[in-house]
């Protein structure tokens, strides 16, 4: 009896140890997943890529650091491992591989918020820092050209900005719906858009990253208004809207 008792406590105190040892890292950030196009390709810690194992993206968190991801709409979770460097898209905290995105059923949205947690921080060893400081300089890059664009182009966003823009009759406006590192993901949500009753959608690719953006393009003016207002009556709260160059 008394071995039994022992027996249950030790499992007790393991599990409890195991909860508290967690670490919030990051509330209500956006994660996305990478696939098949990157399959086989040479991760930033020198493994290649298998979109098959329970692995991830992240621009500074030292390689073999394991993360508990939770999607926020959903409280499904997974732990992944870092072994690679990204995503590289203003406002993208981590990228997962196609395994974790089936676990947090994201696969069609392709994207979700997240919670991340610190299950077990990996050591910052010389390849770790140099791949996250230049991960680093990229995105300051990226970010430097996004509030440039910004203030040259009106751009405006319906999460930061509250403001009127103006928008002059006679021009025209591209509305992007989401930024992918993957062509199938890309594909999916402008499927999703074009059953929601939305037309004129392309594809755009960021040549310095190979990032695919999903854009309903060429709408005019007058017309951006409805357009947000339909984007939001069918669930797309996150879309930035930029003045289309003649």
């Amino acid at each position: 009896m008394k071995l039994k008792k022992a027996i249950l406590i030790f499992f007790f105190i393991a599990i409890c140890s195991n909860l508290f040892s967690l670490s919030l890292y990051k509330e209500k950030v956006t994660a996305s997943y990478y696939a098949e196009k990157f399959h086989g390709k040479k991760t930033s810690n020198g493994e290649y890529f298998n979109m098959y194992a329970l692995t991830c993206a992240h621009k500074s968190l030292p390689f073999n650091t394991v993360i508990r991801v939770t999607n926020l709409s959903n409280g499904k979770q997974v732990d992944v491992r870092v072994n690679d460097r990204g995503p590289f898209v203003v406002g993208r905290e981590i990228d997962l591989s196609k395994a974790a995105a089936v676990k947090l059923n994201m696969i069609g949205t392709g994207t979700a918020k997240v919670r991340l947690e610190i299950v077990k921080m990996g050591p910052n060893t010389k390849l770790s820092i140099q791949t996250a400081t230049k991960a680093k300089l990229m995105m300051a890059k990226l970010e430097g050209n996004s509030s440039s664009s910004t203030a040259k182009t009106s751009t405006s966003s319906s999460k930061i900005s509250t403001k009127t823009v103006n928008r002059p009759d006679g021009t025209f406006w591209d509305i992007q719906v989401g930024a992918f590192s993957s062509k199938d993901n890309a594909t999916k949500r402008a499927k999703s858009l074009k059953n929601a009753g939305f037309s004129k959608i392309a594809f755009q690719t960021v040549t310095s990253t190979g990032v695919i953006r999903v854009v309903i393009k060429e709408v005019a003016a007058q017309d951006v208004p409805k357009i947000e207002q339909q984007l939001k009556n069918n669930g797309f709260y996150e879309y930035t809207i930029r003045e289309r160059k003649k």
